[in-house]
């Protein structure tokens, strides 16, 4: 009895040391004490959904739904089981699992104002997703929305402001005088037809090939079709001083670049000359004055520089179209000077809740939403650099024998499953122990440094390199040695304090030298302003 009390007293000491630790923003070192808690005294609700709200704040949705629904079957009256449950789901889109425990904790707590807000927004949430799945087309009646863009009739005419429709009218006028003028004289009449037809013809041409903007856009401009260094950095300065880029150079860039990669491989091999290096950045989201950083730090992408960026461009961070603008132009100005992988954040169901549709729509419009989701389908899976650092966004695979041309021959043109080995590219996890377990994040799965070893050796590769979760340092070592989580999104979210880094390689040796960064001053925009209204309750 005595030792059960004593159990219970440290129990609450270590409560109390895990929720100043969860204050503090130390939420991993909250999720240790909570769990030594809990080991002490299994049967508290309180502890386990304590843990649950930690692994919210870590983005960890598997584990905070497991953790949610032990204390909910701890205490099926513990109104905060359902709460955090629901957060959970809401952040993996499962608005209508979230649904259920609003209901329930409304049924609880009728008269809690905040339970009927949420209530009231999940229910919103769910009848504006049955409204688009009544309305989807179905999947092979859908057509590119890109093959039905020109950026070319984008702007106002060549020398004048006077709009198509004036000209083509003051020509029909002209050909109806001629005719009134001469109609006596046969030849005449088909005469001023065929003088009428060309300037007709000429009207056309003139409102379909014009590649002006209007004369008050001041940004900057792409001459002819050619993307360059100093249309980059203008576009950059602009960005950098809250100015837009003109929808006819947005299209552009956004359409060149859905050529360039629609004709690679879902994994891409990179070859690294003997003597030069290679940068490797970890998640952005968003955070446009954090990569103007990190090209300060480590220079412009070039073919004498170039960068492979490893997925996840944007959300969570309100400059994410600055962000993608940005490293799409670099890849239009030279291929070779950057590589783009996708992240799972590169997904219709992320960028709806976490804010890329919202800002591009609020930026630009809904037919940017949908080019850029067509856009994101065609991005490489992962990379191999000199046939010995294989580079991927979340982690490796729930079956032993992977191998790259395995990986290569992945159709990755849609939206990511919910399972198989385009999903674990996305959405894995390493975890200390040998293995697999279940994914902490309720997508894809955690796996063991035996995991690693198996799929290195099975490959011939040396070294395995992700993303994916923010570190403190900005980077972390682990399955000895033989991989490297980096993250490039400095105090993410504007609240999590952590550092950013980078990785350089050199030829031939490969050896991985780790630059890290603090975040820089940005805008008074936060994070999220541009997310699911229901999403930014939680935040």
């Amino acid at each position: 009895m005595e030792t059960e009390k004593s159990n219970i007293s440290k129990a609450e000491e270590l409560k109390v040391l895990a929720n100043e630790a969860f204050n503090a923003r130390k939420y991993s070192q909250a999720i240790d004490l909570y769990t030594q808690a809990i080991e002490l005294n299994s049967g508290n609700a309180v502890y386990y959904s304590n843990r649950a709200f930690a692994h919210l704040r870590l983005e960890e949705y598997g584990s905070a739904i497991q953790d949610a629904s032990e204390a909910i079957e701890i205490d099926p009256k513990y109104s905060k089981g359902y709460y955090r449950r629901g957060a959970a789901y809401i952040g993996l889109g499962k608005f209508k699992e979230a649904l259920k425990d609003f209901q329930q904790v409304k049924k609880m707590c009728p008269n809690d104002p905040d339970a009927s807000k949420k209530l009231k927004e999940c229910e919103k949430a769910v009848m504006k997703l049955k409204f688009e799945e009544a309305i989807a087309a179905p999947e092979s009646e859908r057509h590119s929305v890109a093959e039905s863009i020109d950026f070319h009739t984008i702007g106002k005419g060549r020398n004048s402001s006077v709009p198509t429709e004036v000209a083509i009218a003051a020509v029909v006028a002209v050909m109806a005088a001629a005719v009134m003028l001469f109609r006596t004289s046969k030849t005449t009449i088909v005469i001023a037809i065929v003088v009428g037809l060309l300037l007709l013809l000429g009207a056309y041409w003139w409102s379909g090939h014009n590649t002006d903007v209007e004369p008050q856009y001041s940004g900057a401009r792409i001459e002819g079709d050619v993307v360059t260094l100093d249309f980059v950095k203008k576009m950059m300065e602009d960005f950098k001083n809250q100015k837009f880029l003109h929808k006819r150079y947005a299209f552009q860039i956004v359409l060149q670049t859905r050529e360039i990669l629609q004709s690679l491989p879902s994994l891409v091999d990179i070859r690294v000359p003997n003597g030069k290096r290679f940068t490797v950045c970890g998640d952005v989201h968003g955070q446009f004055y954090d990569l103007l950083n990190i090209f300060e730090l480590n220079g412009l992408p070039s073919e004498e520089n170039p960068y492979l960026f490893n997925g996840d461009f944007v959300d969570r961070g309100s400059f994410s179209l600055e962000v993608i603008l940005t490293l799409f132009a670099f890849k239009c100005m030279s291929p070779s000077a950057i590589y783009l992988a996708r992240g799972n954040h590169e997904s219709k169901s992320m960028n709806k809740i976490y804010g890329f549709e919202g800002e591009v729509r609020s930026k630009l419009n809904d037919t940017f939403v949908e080019l850029f989701a067509e856009v994101f389908c065609f991005l490489p899976l992962a990379h191999v650099i000199n046939e010995k650092v294989f580079v991927v966004h979340g982690g490796l695979f729930s079956v032993d024998g992977v191998k790259l041309s395995d990986i290569r021959s992945i159709n990755r043109f849609c939206e990511p499953p919910e399972e198989g080995l385009m999903c674990e590219v996305l959405w894995s996890d390493p975890q200390p122990l040998p293995g697999r377990g279940p994914s902490k994040r309720g997508v894809g799965l955690s796996f063991g440094p035996d995991v690693t070893e198996a799929f290195l050796k099975e490959n011939n590769l040396d070294l395995v390199v992700r993303s994916h979760e923010v570190k403190d340092e900005g980077y972390e070592i682990e399955h000895d040695g033989k991989l490297i989580t980096v993250f490039s999104a400095p105090n993410y979210c504007d609240q999590m304090g952590n550092k950013g880094a980078f990785i350089r390689f050199e030829a031939p040796d490969l050896k991985p030298n780790i630059v890290t960064f603090s975040a820089v001053p940005h805008p008074d925009v936060k994070p999220m302003a541009y997310a699911n209204n229901f999403l930014r309750m939680f935040s």
